[in-house]
């Protein structure tokens, strides 16, 4: 009598594989750690230039971020990195998605120049309203408001939001490198290189990574985007030790050098972190330095800026990734949402101003990451940075920019999506698509794609067609494009 013989199991998956959904998201472990290793050295970049601009502002009072008399750079880049490191992995593990998070560029601008600057004001208050900021936010999620204006939002203007995103970090890409900057003379907004000239050996490291990059990935090459930057990190080492460039000098005599970084082999490979800046903030002090209504105002415009500037960075990755749902929607949206609001929160209690999910993690997803996992990975690095400053410190912005030049073409390819001979929905797609790269702003980008998408269904009386949480938005966005004469006319 014949026997069956009985088929094989199928392969166990790990714990791991099981958690993170790495095989059924199409992935593999060591996809996730490369796609999160590129995520962390393309932005990485926020380790040094978050100390810059709120660690070299004197506040109110006259002191640094920090209480002393001069700045202390190094302190800032410890809770920065460690900030940075323990929300990315808290974003991995609790809402399983590929996005990195850290210091929000332009959040923190805002409260180093607009807030902790005003007399009378101290850094400990400046960052008590972003702690509150991140409570408020937390809250609107919490109720499900958040997320409920989120799926308001037609599918066509989240293409456009993705889409512009491309745009956006393509063009930080240039600019960053140098390879695009702001002529000397000012005779036009921007110019290639130096004086129309590509000049210098960073811009040619950025050019030899950008080529690497492309030819690499054309050839479907694993890794290509890692691969780019660590080669790129490499020739600009050579070149330094070579060639003595230096760095650029805010006075201008040195525009040929490199634009954040010196790349060179360091004497020390590690260095002990200073975490004094933890939870030195003070929650209401900032009430009775400027009064109720300038803190409102305050919060209104850190709330809307970071409510928004999420909103595109999650539905950019979730879009790229392939992580969205037959809306458009990213999975997972509530959790990704939670998360950010907590990290919003901690950027105040760590003093390092607002955290949030960073557009650079589209990156590690253009190299693979499509999971949680990949996140981990990059908050571990960031929580090795703290340590580790002097290797991260090799990596000069020219080399890791080609990674978001080569992530903006992938972002942009979506823009077949919009229906383009609708031109009720052309015009605000094209607006928001535009407007982002142009005034280096996510939310400026949403708030004209908005408020134009409105006024252009009320223009052609379809106004029932809009969602009342689109126009909730669109009027918050008004306010949050005329703050300067609301303050002004408050004698804020």
């Amino acid at each position: 009598m014949a026997t069956t013989t009985p088929p094989k199991p199928a392969t166990a998956l790990s714990g791991l594989d099981r958690y993170f959904k790495i095989t059924e998201r199409g992935s593999t472990v060591g996809a996730e750690v490369r796609g999160g290793l590129v995520t962390f050295f393309t932005m990485s970049y926020i380790i040094v230039l978050n100390p810059l601009i709120v660690g070299t502002v004197k506040d109110g009072t006259g002191h640094y971020l920090g209480g002393g008399t001069s700045p202390n750079l190094a302190m800032v880049a410890a809770a920065t990195a460690l900030v940075a490191g323990v929300m990315s992995i808290a974003m991995g593990v609790g809402a399983n998605f590929p996005l990195a998070i850290a210091t929000g560029l332009g959040l923190n601008a805002f409260v180093a120049y607009s807030i902790a600057s005003l007399p009378g004001m101290s850094w400990q208050d400046a960052m008590g309203l972003v702690v509150i900021e991140g409570i408020v936010i937390l809250a609107l999620v919490l109720s499900g408001f958040r997320e409920a204006v989120f799926k308001a939002v037609p599918h066509e203007m989240k293409i456009a939001i993705s889409v512009g995103i491309g745009l956006f970090i393509a063009f930080i890409g240039v600019v960053d490198s140098g390879f695009v900057r702001i002529p000397a003379s000012h005779a036009t907004p921007v110019e290639l290189g130096i004086g129309g000239s590509l000049s210098s050996w960073p811009i040619l490291v950025f050019a030899v990574g950008l080529v690497l990059a492309i030819i690499l990935m054309v050839r479907k090459v694993k890794g290509a985007i890692l691969i780019a930057i660590l080669g790129s990190t490499v020739l600009a080492v050579i070149l330094q030790a070579v060639a003595k460039i230096g760095a650029q000098t805010p006075d201008g005599k040195n525009p040929t050098g490199w634009e954040l970084n010196v790349p060179a082999v360091p004497h020390s490979l590690v260095s002990l972190p200073d975490f004094g800046l933890l939870g030195k903030f003070s929650l209401f002090g900032s009430v009775g330095k400027v009064g109720i209504t300038a803190v409102a105002l305050f919060v209104f415009s850190l709330v809307l800026t970071d409510f928004f500037d999420t909103m595109g960075t999650m539905v950019a990755i979730g879009s790229e990734a392939g992580l969205l749902d037959e809306k458009g929607n990213p999975i997972n949206t509530k959790q990704i949402l939670v998360v950010d609001a907590v990290a919003a929160a901690a950027g105040g209690l760590g003093s390092v101003s607002s955290n949030t999910g960073f557009i650079e993690s589209a990156a590690g997803v253009g190299d693979g990451a499509r999971t949680g996992l990949a996140s981990v990975v990059t908050g571990a690095a960031f929580l090795l940075a703290t340590f580790l400053s002097p290797i991260v410190g090799m990596v000069p912005s020219e080399a890791a920019t080609p990674a978001l030049v080569v992530v903006g073409f992938l972002m942009v390819m979506q823009v077949s999506g919009i229906d383009w001979k609708n031109i009720e929905l052309a015009i605000p797609a094209f607006l928001t698509l535009i407007v982002m790269p142009f005034t280096y702003s996510i939310t400026s980008g949403i708030g004209a794609g908005f408020i134009s998408y409105v006024v252009i269904k009320l223009a052609v009386r379809k106004a029932r067609d809009v969602h009342p949480l689109m126009w909730g938005a669109s009027i918050l966005f008004v306010v949050y494009f005329t703050l300067g004469p609301i303050k002004a006319a408050l004698g804020i």
